[in-house]
């Protein structure tokens, strides 16, 4: 019969580290999802902002019978691309752009008046005398009481233009524009061509040191190739911007050595310490009699490596790669120095892009908290996210296809 000392002991010594297990588990399942909520919050608030700049208005005569703008339009009649009324379903006049800081070359501080209280009069007299004028002005300037002056409304922007849109300019004025189709472009693109490389190469050399080499050899390159996983992505960026990028450049005899072809081969090289380790250590863990039989039944080594071994490790092998691509997808500072960093939509592997990543960490200093332009980077974290879950449930999928397959 036990005492009241040992079921005491027993406690302390189980039910304790089982509790404080328990809130560990689920302290971190909290944070996750509280981290996950706040991403996701922050990012969708992007939609509430106006597709005018914050505190800013656009102004037209009261004759003009344009009524709206989208941002595209707006982008392109500040960048003189549309130079014509007619282009937009207004009158046949051209375009005549005036911005806010204008008014000061054409009144004097005088003829503003004390702290310039005859601002909004003034601007209201630019804009009756021209019927075919579209002003920027800081909405607290504005000359509201004028029958000659007409605000266009700024619509809000919409998760079709930032998902479908192909021009990233977030800090465009009178209107940024957020289509995020050119950064998953470039994401993908380097991504996909990076795991092409590494894959190939990191199953490879893993089927090399779990099946062919010496444990002499096998000591000498496991250790090197994890070494590789510690060096700094900020140094292989260093590597790739200084040897690689010129290489590329000169050998293909291209415009410029920063392309998504160079971040996709950096990319492989990261992901390679990954890919090779957790694949050998899963084919090393094929139980040696499975080995002996296959070979007992006439079968060659090679014919036990791919109709044995790698079958049975191909948990671990699918496990490697989703770790190599969620690597190749979350990598910012190594990408983000051979990229080229160019925002457009790539039509060639040998060309600039910009990633999600990339973005990010290259904006985000930049970006006022709070604003439009700040929400639409934890947007793109949010893409990041899903982009990332939804490879590791394929993944997850297609090995349990497999392990049935194999059963």
């Amino acid at each position: 019969m036990r005492t009241k000392k040992s079921i005491f002991f027993k406690i302390i010594t189980e039910r304790i580290p089982e509790f404080l297990l328990g809130i560990s588990g689920s302290l971190t399942s909290l944070i996750i999802l509280l981290i996950i909520v706040f991403l996701f919050r922050e990012g969708f608030g992007l939609f509430s902002n106006p597709s005018v700049e914050k505190g800013y208005v656009l102004c037209v005569h009261a004759s003009n019978p344009v009524e709206k703008l989208n941002p595209d339009q707006i982008k392109q009649l500040f960048d003189s691309e549309i130079t014509d009324w007619k282009t937009v379903d207004g009158d046949d006049l051209p375009v005549m752009l005036f911005r806010f800081d204008e008014i000061f070359s054409l009144y004097s501080d005088e003829e503003l008046g004390e702290n310039y209280s005859l601002l909004p009069q003034k601007l209201g007299e630019v804009i009756a005398e021209n019927p075919n004028i579209i002003a920027f002005l800081p909405e607290q300037y504005v000359p509201r009481t004028a029958e000659w002056v007409k605000i266009l409304p700024s619509e809000q922007i919409r998760v079709a233009d930032f998902f479908t849109g192909k021009d990233w300019l977030p800090t465009a004025t009178p209107s940024s524009l957020y289509g995020v189709l050119p950064l998953i472009a470039g994401t993908l693109l380097v991504s996909i061509f990076a795991i092409l490389i590494a894959l190939p190469l990191g199953l490879g050399a893993a089927v090399y040191l779990s099946e062919l080499a010496n444990e002499r050899t096998r000591k000498i390159l496991k250790p090197m190739t994890e070494l590789l996983a510690g060096i700094p992505s900020v140094v292989y960026g260093f590597f790739g911007l200084a040897v690689l990028a010129p290489l590329i450049q000169k050998t293909l005899n291209l415009p410029t050595g920063e392309t998504a072809f160079t971040g996709s081969v950096i990319l492989a090289v990261m992901a390679l310490p990954t890919i090779i380790t957790i694949a050998e250590d899963a084919m090393r863990n094929t139980p040696r009699a499975m080995r002996e039989a296959s070979l007992a039944l006439g079968g060659t080594q090679w014919q036990t490596i791919y109709k044995v071994v790698i079958p049975y490790a191909s948990s671990g092998i699918t496990a490697a790669a989703v770790l190599g691509t969620g690597r190749a997808i979350g990598e910012t500072m190594a990408v983000l120095m051979v990229t080229g960093n160019a925002a457009v939509i790539p039509h060639s592997l040998f060309e600039p892009v910009r990633t999600i990543p990339a973005a990010i960490a290259a904006e985000l200093g930049e970006a006022p908290a709070g604003g439009a332009h700040y929400q639409s980077l934890f947007l793109l974290g949010c893409i990041l996210f899903v982009i990332t879950m939804l490879v590791s449930v394929s993944a997850e999928i297609i090995s349990k296809q497999k392990y049935k397959e194999a059963v």
